[in-house]
């Protein structure tokens, strides 16, 4: 069958640049750092005391009060998200075919927070146990689309997907591939997370995971650089509108640029580590690039996995210097969590966004706080990791890199779209 293409129609986010995707992306080009000292809770206990969180967030702006108390943090996001990206969209919720309108969000691990206050009360009333009634619907992941779905009357495919930091990105890939297969006309996809809390920081820390800059947190995420000493927790939401292009045609929806592929792999390595040569890195780059029926040397932008961590930055450098060769020296690379730090199950929507604002607009977001190589010369720096300031050039088409515990990675591809 000849499969349908597919268009981004609408964008919306709140992340910790700011509180819609034009904002965040205003903010990226400016090198802007999300980092600050935690302000949801006291984070003084822990060696690390810092991460990007959300600045003034009001849930109410976007769900009526009563609802509020109804959700967890991260899927009053979703909605905040979802929200602005649909406006955005100039979809007609009055006579769009809603049986024709899916939801698909990745969401990595949920109501954390919820958990935490329930478990919290339950130890101090065990003699007489008891539980919130939304306990359950606040706490799992998949209440997110839910949701959503729930609110516009949207009747498609309705999931959430799991794969840690790649999660977003596999929801991308999945509404691309429902949309091109003619399963739906128009799905709102992409990821939410918020864990910045006493579980999610404490077991970050517990696996010296995290930068413990704490004296200068706004310079504490620098991929690339040989001072890197972790990654810097991210929260927010990002959501894209992908549409199929005949029906955005017909309805005359403003298209940002054509989504053209997607690639999923394991490492099957190990349970956090990424694998050291970055098999799976190259393997789902070339699996998206045969997915769009491109070469190399048709991406100019790659946004990268690029957290911040010794290990993950070389082996993720070394997939692309393996995979693309000579162009991997002409192509332009960068990190967009050097600024917003790592959104986890989040990451590759505001990721993904952002490559779509890229192609776009021609221009290439920074990798920020980039002071020095790495000392071990595994990472080629003459490789343009577009360092400290944005770059202007031609964008023909972007790809987008998450890479997940336990292995997982996808890999989405935007390019400009053409008749």
């Amino acid at each position: 069958m000849e499969l349908k293409r597919v268009v981004v129609t609408g964008m919306g986010a709140v992340t910790p640049l700011g509180l819609s995707a034009e904002e965040t992306w205003k903010n990226m080009l400016a090198g802007v750092s999300g980092a600050d000292t935690i302000k949801q809770f006291d984070a003084s206990r822990y060696k690390t005391t810092f991460a990007c969180e959300l600045k003034d967030f009001d849930p109410t702006v976007w769900i009526d009060k009563k609802e509020v108390r109804k959700m967890d943090r991260f899927c009053q996001m979703a909605i905040a998200g979802a929200d602005m990206a649909i406006k955005d969209s100039g979809m007609d919720l009055e006579t769009i075919d809603k049986d024709r309108v899916g939801v698909i969000y990745g969401v990595g691990i949920g109501g954390l927070k919820t958990m935490q206050d329930e478990i919290e009360y339950y130890s101090e009333h065990k003699d007489q146990p008891k539980f919130g009634p939304f306990f359950i619907p606040k706490m799992i992941g998949d209440i997110a689309p839910g949701q959503i779905s729930i609110r516009y009357g949207f009747h498609g495919p309705n999931y959430a997907t799991t794969s840690a930091c790649a999660s977003s990105t596999n929801a991308l890939a999945d509404a691309f591939n429902l949309i091109r297969l003619g399963k739906a006309n128009i799905i709102v996809s992409g990821g939410a997370e918020a864990v910045i809390t006493d579980p999610g920081l404490g077991g970050f820390c517990s696996m010296h995971a995290l930068s413990t800059r704490n004296d200068e947190p706004q310079k504490a995420s620098r991929p690339f650089s040989g001072s890197r000493d972790g990654f810097v927790m991210g929260e927010g939401s990002a959501c894209l509108i992908l549409e199929e292009l005949e029906h955005a045609k017909a309805r005359g929806a403003k298209i940002y640029c054509e989504m053209v592929g997607a690639g999923m792999s394991a490492d099957a390595h190990h349970i956090t580590a990424s694998h050291p040569e970055g098999l799976g890195a190259k393997i789902v780059m070339s699996e998206a690039l045969k997915d769009a029926e491109m070469k190399p040397e048709d991406i100019d932008y790659i946004n990268v996995h690029g957290t911040s961590t010794p290990v993950g930055d070389r082996s993720e450098a070394k997939a692309i210097k393996e995979l693309f060769g000579e162009w991997a020296y002409k192509l332009n690379i960068s990190s967009t969590k050097s600024m917003t730090g790592h959104l986890l199950g989040a990451a590759g929507a505001i990721e993904a966004m952002a490559c779509v604002k890229s192609v776009q607009e021609d221009i290439i977001p920074p990798t920020i706080n980039h002071e020095e190589g790495d000392n071990d010369e595994e990472i080629d720096y003459n490789m343009n990791f577009t360092f400290n300031k944005a770059q202007k050039r031609e964008v023909r088409a972007a790809l987008s890199n998450t890479f997940g515990f336990g292995g997982h990675n996808a890999c989405v591809i935007f390019k400009k779209y053409a008749e």
